[in-house]
């Protein structure tokens, strides 16, 4: 399987029918969510899915946590189709195979996780021989095998939907906390239902962090094409994503960089938000790739890829002052539009100015360059700002320590004038090949790879492989442009078009831009528009959070939140907004918030701290994977969290 193709198509797979919903097989891709109403509430249920519907959801899905949830189903959807929406429904099944069997029954589709559908997650290692792990996989087929067979019946599909937080036990004492155990899990429920000739079935491997979910995706398709000869349609979603920009731009990562490559036939945001304000950061998402077919991505390497799909390791480079090497990437702020640069212009990208001590005060999110264009900054800088402008501008600039020249490729090719010490190169990397410009370059320059492809992203990736085969080692700062109006449009386009490249370990720095005069002139009610002039501030939160998502500089506190649906019990929105409030200060610190137990302790094992729903207004907290403290009224749950961090020594005063 080809991971890094030539040119863009869809991945072929089969086609899936759910209640007439076609997904795979080339079709459009689909989008989805999940209702966060109490399942037994019918009318509130009712309400919340058509909402979505309205949103544009195509799929809806409900847990259905017992089998009194399941049955509650049938007069959810009888209710629906009284009121004229016939969107198919999926049931959201965890612990209880009973509840599946029921729901596959009533709805269109029913979705198992193969983690705790049959298994249990104790946190245990245990080891197994051969054939004691082949009498586990019999064990799954007696209690799986009813459910496969009432669907195939009932014409109802199915997702085996792996969650990389509820690995059971069985898998993760083979398999190890690894995309391949991801896989595996799946894969041992697929073989059952093709055993028994049932194939109306859509696979997913979510994580909440965008590396593991792009890795276990890959790998699955490969899996599948070397096992079976096919593929099965895939569902794409990035779990526990969270809320506002660091939710969106998490789950522009992973599911835009499947979706670039071509894999992926319907996706679902999870945001910890109402569920119809995930559909429009759904369709900014896919809208893109519905209707695209065999588009040139400006490919020019002839040689295989010299990165491993399934696996991280950064881009060996040279070391360019904090450029490069072990460095973090770096964040250039672009303020080549505007006219005039003041003390306060810095604030917005980190930097206080106070006049009368004549100090900088240096944020944990402060960009390292700036780029002035042709302008020279008419102030001393703070110590750890430098600056990039233009080639001729820089040849007049009497500070050679502050400022380094930005070339074009036309200006290498008539000029030996450079920095001793750092340069930046603007490559285009759809015009450009390495054999073009690699003796021009030299081994001080920083290379600032953008595209005007379509399709950037795959155009320069292509260009680093380049580089790789050519054994060249400078430093690369991706450049994204985005013309969008809208802040959702745009944190899709820089989070998918950059962050994709640093999930594959390409990527010394980020540089972001948006000329407001090329932006969309697009005005659509309910949606949240960027500012005309000034919008450093929006630029630099993005630049850090794409870094933060994938784990290439860590500049704040993350969150890995789930996004609500009935089984959660306190209010998830509320609660997550009133932890971020009080730990929000605390750089490099993981907390989860769970509304349940369902993957809970497990999406949780990254995080240094969870906060999890374990009874109604209960909460159970933990230290990494251990339980700390059970049965705590949430109207102290979030003091009880301070105290816990403040014991192991993670608390700092704001």
């Amino acid at each position: 399987m080809n991971f890094f193709p030539k040119n863009y198509s869809r991945l072929i797979t089969r086609e899936v029918n759910v209640g007439g919903l076609i997904i795979g097989n080339g079709s459009p891709i689909k989008i989805q969510t999940m209702t966060t109403t109490d399942t037994m509430d019918t009318a509130a249920t009712v309400a919340q899915t058509i909402r979505c519907i309205e949103a544009g959801a195509e799929l809806v899905r409900i847990t259905a946590p017992s089998i009194n949830e399941a049955n509650n189903l049938l007069n959810i959807k009888n209710e629906l189709r009284k009121q004229g929406y016939n969107t198919p429904l999926v049931a959201d099944i965890h612990f209880t195979p009973n509840a599946a069997e029921v729901a596959a029954r009533i709805i269109e589709k029913v979705r198992v996780n193969p983690g705790n559908y049959v298994d249990k997650k104790k946190f245990e290692q245990i080891e197994y021989t051969d054939a004691e792990y082949a009498e586990e996989i019999d064990r799954i087929r007696e209690r799986f095998t009813p459910l496969v067979k009432i669907c195939k019946e009932h014409g109802t599909a199915m997702r085996i939907g792996t969650n990389h937080g509820s690995l059971s036990d069985r898998i993760m004492s083979r398999y190890g906390d690894t995309p391949m155990g991801m896989v595996e899990s799946a894969l041992e429920f697929l073989r059952i239902c093709r055993h028994e000739s049932y194939h109306n079935i859509v696979l997913s491997m979510k994580s909440s962090n965008p590396q593991v979910m792009v890795q276990a995706y890959r790998m699955l398709v490969d899996k599948m094409s070397n096992e079976f000869g096919e593929c099965y349609p895939l569902h794409l979603g990035v779990t526990e994503a969270g809320d506002g920009e660091d939710g969106r731009i998490k789950s522009a990562i992973g599911i835009g960089t499947l979706l670039e490559d071509g894999i992926g036939d319907t996706i679902r945001v999870s945001l910890t938000e109402d569920p119809e304000f995930e559909i429009p950061v759904c369709k900014d998402i896919v809208s893109k790739y519905n209707g695209i077919k065999n588009h040139e991505l400006g490919i020019k390497t002839e040689k295989a890829s010299p990165i491993s799909p399934f696996n991280y390791s950064r881009r060996k480079c040279n070391e360019l002052s904090n450029i490069g090497g072990k460095h973090v990437p770096i964040v250039v702020a672009d303020f080549m539009l505007n006219e005039n640069i003041r003390h306060e212009d810095l604030q917005s990208i980190g930097y206080t100015y106070n006049s009368l001590s004549d100090k900088w005060t240096i944020s944990d999110a402060a960009d390292d360059f700036i780029y002035t264009g042709k302008k020279i900054i008419p102030f001393a800088l703070p110590g750890t700002l430098k600056v990039i402008c233009d080639y001729e501008s820089w040849k007049l600039c009497d500070d050679q320590q502050k400022y380094f020249p930005l070339f074009t490729i036309d200006e290498l090719r008539i000029t030996n004038e450079k920095n001793q010490v750092l340069n930046f190169v603007s490559i285009n990397t759809n015009k450009n090949s390495v054999d073009e410009i690699k003796d021009l370059i030299g081994e001080k320059s920083v290379l600032c790879l953008w595209s005007d492809n379509e399709h950037a992203m795959p155009c320069v990736r292509d260009f680093v492989f380049q580089m790789m085969q050519n054994k060249m080692e400078n430093p690369i700062v991706l450049c994204v442009e985005s013309s969008h109006s809208t802040v959702d449009e745009q944190l899709i386009d820089f989070a998918k078009n950059s962050g994709a490249l640093f999930l594959d370990g390409m990527g010394d720095g980020i540089w972001l831009m948006n000329d407001p005069s090329k932006m969309q002139d697009l005005k659509v009610s309910g949606r949240t528009y960027l500012p005309v002039k000034n919008n450093h501030q929006f630029l630099n939160n993005t630049s850090f959070s794409i870094l933060q998502a994938t784990r290439t500089r860590i500049s704040k506190t993350e969150y890995i939140s789930c996004p609500s649906c009935g089984r959660t019990l306190f209010d998830l929105q509320e609660t997550t907004a009133k932890i971020r409030a009080v730990t929000n200060h605390l750089k490099g610190v993981k907390i989860a918030i769970m509304g349940c137990i369902v993957n809970g302790p497990g999406e949780m094992a990254d995080a240094d701290y969870g906060y999890v729903g374990s009874g109604p207004g209960k909460i159970t907290l933990y230290k990494s994977k251990e339980v700390v403290k059970k049965g705590l009224n949430s109207d102290v749950a979030v003091d009880e969290l301070i105290q816990l961090i403040k014991d192991n020594g993670d608390w700092v005063e704001n």
